[in-house]
């Protein structure tokens, strides 16, 4: 009767994987997680980096809806509506790293890091295009129309410029949950 049956390892002896027994040629080399590296979900560089997208993302919102003229402009009122999803997508998973580190739990579930992964990718790139049009329609505005005298360029280049900045802080995030995605 040939039944295979459950063992046990001493603690001391891990049980080797190498196969070099004569036995059943088992190859497999157990899974190693890879390490938490800073700015990865849960880990205070990741809540860090959430922070920084979240207020910048906000103090561009904020500086182009206090202008009366933005709604005038598509590019402008496409920066306002991506820099709103960036602070409320932003907001809501630096909630989510505080629970994590206060609970001192890891986000690397597969599901979750997918999930960030998506979110980041999209909002990271609404949040570059609305800041490349608006940069665009502010150039326009200022060198080429020379009608900065009766707008607000300061104010739509700050705005433009917090978007950029936003997406700049995004970028890693995206990266590093897109890195740990393919390094399983």
């Amino acid at each position: 009767m040939n039944v295979s049956h459950a063992s046990v390892h001493p603690l001391d002896d891990p049980p080797t994987t190498d196969g070099g027994g004569g036995g059943g040629g088992n190859n497999e080399v157990p899974r190693v997680r890879m390490k938490d590296i800073q700015g990865m979900p849960g880990t205070p560089g990741g809540l860090a980096l959430r922070i920084c997208q979240f207020v910048f993302a906000v103090v561009g919102l904020c500086v182009m809806a206090t202008t009366s003229d933005f709604p005038s402009v598509t590019a402008f009122c496409y920066l306002v509506a991506a820099t709103g999803l960036q602070s409320l997508w932003s907001l809501s998973l630096a909630v989510i790293d505080i629970y994590a580190l206060l609970v001192r739990r890891t986000l690397q579930n597969y599901r979750v890091v997918s999930l960030f992964t998506i979110g980041d990718g999209i909002t990271s790139t609404l949040t570059f295009a609305a800041a490349c049009a608006s940069a665009g329609i502010t150039v326009l505005i200022d060198n080429d129309l020379d009608g900065c005298v009766q707008n607000h360029c300061a104010q739509f280049e700050t705005a433009t410029a917090m978007a950029f900045i936003s997406w700049f802080t995004a970028l890693p995030s995206f990266l590093l949950n897109f890195w740990s995605l393919a390094s399983r």
